[in-house]
């Protein structure tokens, strides 16, 4: 097999184990809620926590792959995976939880980075987007799978097996990165030790007061002064980074048009779509009343989309170009996005579940353009900066969505004076997460129309393909 296509597909086993974990504990939340005697918000820790260990960890993913070899880091990250797993599994509290969610984490922060930096550093600009498509689409089963099978798991079985289910797939992973997969590396630059001081208590210290404010779960000062520490620790790198000569965060990049689109206009649009595993499940089960099982066949259905999509996102951007589909594609999705709130318990199933395969598609063409835009104009040299950079972001807006979410719905409650999980609520809170979706419309907005030529296989009009701007490190 061309390695255009094996390489996607061996990376893909850690997208699917990690899809596959994040839809099935969403289908899980109300379950897991009842056995521990917390409130379904509350659980939201749950899943802000491992987006929290991924944004801390993920900067130094580049790092750890260049000193020890992109196999072997791969190969570690998902045998700490599997062990965060088996934590999950024997949870018997929301603390060892969210305890073995962040173990989950750690390990999640340097699989899914270092096999995207595999792909980066091993194919050429014009096969990347194929090559992007070849890894989500078998890691996209992940999403397909996860939420029937985990609604399965908890109406017949105990939640706890939802956990377990990623080992199989996790070992074959491990097999297939040992035979297949390069030890590449580059010469590492010196660790910037201050600068992951600083970035990553700030980042975990920031999200888990905002997550934390509200719910109950430690004291109100407590939750605002992390907040308010995690702020400062996040200001304190952004003056260290324009001081360093290699900081571990090259916030340089953002000089780029098209990173600055990707990953700015991209959180945006990422904030919107991060609530939604959050929301979703929660309003068919509480909202409206049905059992796991019905609301995994549902919900499943998006990922069906996204999965179609997936063969056509390359013919699109080719057709229409990057900035065009970014722009009229993040509209088209936030608009879906929100309609969701629409839905009531007497809708027909048939309906709601047509709605989420159309938002699942326009949702895929929008990630995978935002994927390869955002590398159009790096070099090589820093494409490890530039995916650490881009991947932290990332979890950051998917980890801000949650809790924006979960905040919409305890601010309607308090509004309209209605049971947090009302279905009404829910109105509100998918307007809101789509409305911040749609905000990424005026970064797309601002690229250039012949934004990511080369990615997308259009040639200028002599017949040359584009020449890509390269990033340079900024002055010091």
């Amino acid at each position: 097999m061309r390695q255009e296509r094996l390489l996607p597909l061996i990376v893909a086993t850690a997208l699917f184990i990690e899809n596959m974990d994040s839809t099935a504990i969403a289908t899980a939340l109300p379950a897991i809620s009842t056995e521990f005697h917390t409130s379904p918000i509350a659980l939201k820790l749950a899943l802000t926590t491992y987006l929290v260990a991924l944004a801390v960890f993920i900067p130094v993913s580049g790092w750890i792959a260049d000193r020890f070899g992109a196999r072997s880091t791969f190969m570690l990250a998902i045998g700490v995976f599997l062990l965060g797993s088996i934590g999950c599994a024997a949870s018997v509290s929301l603390p060892t939880l969210v305890a073995a969610r962040f173990v989950q984490g750690m390990g999640g922060a340097l699989m899914v980075p270092v096999g995207r930096l595999v792909l980066l550093r091993t194919v050429p600009k014009s096969e990347l987007v194929v090559a992007l498509s070849w890894l989500t689409i078998p890691a996209l089963v992940g999403p397909m799978l996860g939420p029937p099978l985990g609604g399965l798991i908890v109406t017949w079985f105990d939640w706890r097996w939802i956990f377990l289910i990623n080992i199989p797939m996790g070992v074959l992973g491990i097999v297939l990165a040992w035979r297949f997969v390069p030890n590449l590396r580059e010469p590492p630059g010196p660790l910037d030790g201050k600068g992951f001081a600083l970035s990553g208590p700030g980042l975990a210290l920031a999200l888990f007061g905002f997550s934390t404010i509200g719910q109950h779960l430690v004291p109100l000062p407590i939750a605002l002064g992390c907040l308010v520490v995690g702020v400062a620790l996040l200001l304190a790198y952004v003056a260290h980074a324009r001081r360093h000569v290699q900081p571990l965060l090259d916030l340089g990049l953002f000089r780029l048009p098209t990173f600055r689109a990707g990953v700015i206009g991209g959180s945006l649009f990422r904030i919107g779509v991060g609530a939604t595993p959050f929301l979703l499940p929660l309003m068919l089960q509480l909202g409206f009343g049905l059992n796991p099982l019905q609301s995994g066949l549902i919900t499943f259905i998006s990922a069906a989309g996204a999965m179609f999509m997936k063969t056509l996102a390359a013919t699109i951007l080719r057709r229409f170009g990057f900035r065009r589909v970014l722009l009229v594609n993040a509209l088209i999705a936030s608009a879906l996005l929100a309609a969701c709130g629409l839905f009531r318990a007497d809708t027909p199933h048939l309906f709601v579940s047509a709605v989420l395969l159309v938002s699942g598609c326009f949702r895929s063409l929008q990630f995978t353009s935002l994927n390869a835009i955002s590398y159009a104009e790096v070099q090589p040299a820093l494409m490890g900066q530039a995916s650490s950079l881009a991947g932290m972001m990332q979890q950051l807006s998917l980890s801000i969505g949650v809790a924006a979410g979960g905040y919409a719905l305890q601010t309607a409650a308090l509004l309209s004076g209605r049971h947090e999980t009302a279905a009404g609520n829910f109105t509100v809170a998918f307007a809101v997460v789509g409305a911040c979706s749609a905000l990424s419309a005026l970064w797309m907005w601002r690229l250039p129309a012949d934004a990511g030529q080369e990615m997308a296989g259009k040639a200028r009009p002599g017949g040359e393909l584009a020449e890509p701007k390269v990033a340079q490190r900024p002055a010091t």
